[in-house]
């Protein structure tokens, strides 16, 4: 994981702003309350938003998403960020950045108690339409992605060290049934859009609960789809996951690398990654994932 996180703050949002594009000089700036890993995402005025990255492995997916974002925005019903310039690195912040349209909701992840059965049934829409669009600019599974939209084999030796490191703390068989069963899967098909990162901080709700709009981007690409349905663990209930599998179309393989996907990233988070808060929630998502009924056998 990259390391080299420069110093975002709202002073230095203002100072690029006023440099680089003086006719929002005057707009106020608001670090936005539910922030992720890659970037750092501010408030620009009502309307707008400032999106920076946080780390140099993260560089590559500015030009990307300016690049893909209005190609799928005019293609999707959900509606998903529209770049509306390009910052350039400056000597307070070495690398691009992007200012987009502000879009209206509030974040899946900080709404209490929300109704997961309809999100799941909302996002599952959204993913099929996704998939259904013409790959045209996507760029393939790669480095720019993480390598979500290959297959979750790459991160084989990763798995592997995690649960030397966890040892007794994991069911180890368990772990191994399950990345064995992703392993053996394949995406026979033709590459499809994925967005890579289908997490609840990602999707946006409105005050009825509904989706609204699905955001970063940044792992996006063209692959296999798998990689998009490790919400059914990270978010979901067992009932709201049920709704997710029969409504977003794809076969038990995709699901067993979908497992695959959400079984890796629980064990390296809890292997080393993750803090004391964190370690509970990779914890419950590890413990879905081995529990899991969805992608057994007879459920398929």
């Amino acid at each position: 994981m990259p390391t080299d996180v420069p110093r975002i703050d709202a002073d230095l949002v203002r100072r690029l702003v006023a440099t680089q594009f003086p006719e929002w000089a005057g707009l106020p700036v608001s670090e936005v309350a539910h922030q992720g890993w890659d970037n750092r995402t501010f408030r620009l005025g009502d309307g707008l938003s400032v999106r920076l990255p946080s780390a140099a492995g993260y560089v590559p997916a500015v030009e990307k998403e300016q690049r893909v974002l209005p190609y799928l925005a005019a293609r999707l019903d959900v509606p998903v960020p529209e770049p509306v310039a390009l910052g350039s690195p400056d000597p307070d912040y070495p690398f691009p950045w992007s200012v987009r349209r502000w879009l209206p909701g509030r974040v899946s992840a900080d709404v209490p108690d929300p109704d997961r059965g309809q999100i799941a049934g909302d996002v599952a829409a959204a993913l099929v339409q996704l998939r259904g669009v013409p790959v045209g600019p996507g760029p393939a599974a790669g480095t720019h992605s993480f390598h979500r939209g290959a297959h979750p084999s790459r991160y084989a030796a990763e798995v592997v060290a995690a649960l030397d490191t966890l040892g007794s703390r994991v069911d180890r068989a368990a772990c191994e049934a399950v990345w064995d069963a992703a392993a053996r899967s394949t995406w026979s098909s033709p590459p499809v859009w994925f967005h890579g990162d289908v997490a609840p901080g990602n999707l946006l709700v409105d005050e009825a609960g509904r989706l609204s709009a699905v955001i970063d981007f940044g792992t996006c690409g063209v692959g296999d789809p798998a990689c998009d349905l490790v919400l059914a663990w990270t978010f979901l209930d067992p009932d709201a996951r049920q709704v997710f599998h029969g409504a977003v179309g794809l076969d038990a393989d995709t699901w067993a690398r979908a497992r695959g996907w959400a079984l890796w990233k629980s064990l390296i988070m809890l292997a080393g990654s993750a803090g004391p808060g964190d370690a509970d929630e990779h914890r419950a998502v590890l413990d879905a994932v081995l529990a899991d009924p969805v992608t057994t056998p007879s459920a398929v």
